[in-house]
């Protein structure tokens, strides 16, 4: 099963983190490719003014702004969108957050419950939640966006990690659930991507040392035509994700921690 610009035509997209960064690209793209959206984040100054930049190509975009580290904010979204007769045809799940760079043990523990909300609850609910229309329908596409560092243990970056690590898991086993049902599942990973994300960050990253978002966004929609469950943006990526499956997993936890010892600031959400 392969994907092509028509697949968007007339379909309706939900895309999570639209309000900067890989979910304002993705919201642009599948706006150019003719697909209707539903941007949702919690910035409803940004989302209206992207909603009136993608409206004037002929679309209809939705604005709904929420804060998907509420509990049961996923479903609560489809829900309203059900309300309003509004099926989800294609499903972004890009938006994110992570913690500070520290031990473990500093974490602020609500901070530490608001990312597993949003990484894993809040991707999962909106998953769960848009599959079985899709099923129905016999047709979809599921595009979870998780992180070059789901395929090793970063340590200092602990918790983060492990909610990308779930989400990569999950994706991958969705694709292979759904490989004869007409619906398309892949996980993104990509590496450190110009966003919004590493503003805080230290050392700051320069151009060449990282991928834009329309890289990433181009490289997702080319994995959707090779029906390949995950795509790692970017080659050095992709060679670094390999790393971990040669060598003893302790060993690489260990170089994990020695090449991230040095805190950094709290990265910004997605």
């Amino acid at each position: 099963m392969t994907t092509s610009s028509r697949d968007f035509v007339g379909r309706t997209a939900l895309i999570t983190g639209a309000s900067a960064g890989i979910g304002a690209v993705f919201a642009r793209e599948l706006a150019r490719r003719g697909a209707d959206l539903v941007l949702v984040a919690r910035r409803a100054d940004r989302l209206t003014a992207l909603a009136a930049e993608l409206g004037a190509t002929g679309v209809t975009v939705h604005v709904r702004p929420a804060d998907l580290t509420q509990p049961d904010a996923g479903r609560d979204l489809i829900r309203a969108l059900e309300s309003d007769a509004i099926d989800i045809d294609v499903l972004v799940n890009n938006a994110g957050v992570g913690l500070p760079h520290a031990p473990f043990a500093e974490a602020d523990p609500r901070r530490l419950r608001q990312m597993l909300d949003l990484n894993i609850g809040a991707t999962t609910d909106l998953a769960h939640a848009v599959l079985p229309g899709m099923l129905d329908r016999g047709s979809g596409i599921i595009i979870n966006v998780s992180s070059a560092a789901a395929f090793q243990p970063v340590a200092y970056l602990a918790a983060y990690s492990a909610t990308k690590a779930y989400l990569l898991t999950l994706t991958e086993a969705l694709w292979a659930e759904t490989r004869a049902t007409g619906v398309r599942v892949v996980a993104v990973c990509p590496g450190m991507t110009a966003t919004e994300f590493f503003d805080h960050t230290g050392p700051q990253v320069t151009a060449g040392q990282v991928q834009t978002p329309e890289q990433v966004v181009a490289e997702t929609l080319h994995a959707l035509r090779r029906d390949t469950p995950t795509v790692v943006t970017g080659r050095r990526n992709a060679l670094v994700a390999q790393l971990p499956r040669l060598l003893p997993r302790g060993l690489v936890a260990r170089i994990t921690e020695r090449a991230s010892r040095t805190p950094v600031a709290a990265p910004e959400r997605t």
